[in-house]
C-alpha cells in the first residue's frame, strides 16, 4: 500500500470513508447517518484546502483502500499539552475486503508520525469497539473525557 495526502480532490472520498465507518458501528450513529453529512461537507470542503483536516489515504493497484485523518483545532493548552493546538485521529476506514492486514496500523502509524514531525506533544482519538485493540497496541490510553449530549 502507498500513502498519500487527502486533497480537496479525494472529498467523496473522505465522506464515504466516514459514511462507513459510522455506519459499520451502528446502533445510535446508523439512526442518524443523514443528518450528519452536510455538516461533514462543509468542514471538509474547507479543512481540507486550509490544513486543519490532515488526510492520508492508502493506495494499492490505483484504488484507494483505506485512510484516516487529524483534526488540528485552536486549544488554549494545559499543563500536560501546553501546545495552543489539538490533534485528533479520526475517521479511521479500511475497504471491508481488505481488513485484517495490517493496513489501519499503516495509518494510524503515519498519522501519529505526522503529529510527532509537526511538534504536537500528544494525539487523541475516539476508539469504536473494532478499533481499541489497535490503538491500545500503538500506546493510546483511556482519558478522562467525558460528554454531555444535548
Amino acid at each position: 500500500m502507498t500513502l498519500r495526502p487527502a486533497t480537496l480532490a479525494d472529498l467523496e472520498t473522505v465522506l464515504f470513508h466516514r459514511r462507513e465507518m459510522f455506519r459499520e458501528m451502528g446502533g445510535e450513529y446508523e439512526r442518524c447517518m443523514d443528518q450528519f453529512e452536510e455538516g461533514s461537507r462543509l468542514y471538509f470542503e474547507r479543512a481540507l484546502p486550509d490544513g486543519s483536516y490532515v488526510g492520508v489515504l492508502g493506495e494499492m493497484d490505483g484504488k484507494i483502500m483505506a485512510g484516516g485523518g487529524i483534526v488540528i483545532a485552536p486549544w488554549p493548552g494545559s499543563p500536560l499539552n501546553y501546545d495552543p493546538r489539538r490533534a485528533w485521529i479520526l475517521n479511521i476506514y479500511v475497504d471491508s475486503e481488505h481488513r485484517r492486514k495490517g493496513l489501519a496500523r499503516v495509518i494510524v502509524q503515519a498519522l501519529i508520525d505526522w503529529c510527532r514531525i509537526n511538534g504536537f506533544l500528544s494525539v487523541s482519538l475516539h476508539a469504536s469497539e473494532q478499533g481499541r485493540g489497535l490503538y491500545t497496541s500503538l500506546g493510546f490510553q483511556g482519558t478522562n473525557e467525558m460528554r454531555l449530549r444535548f
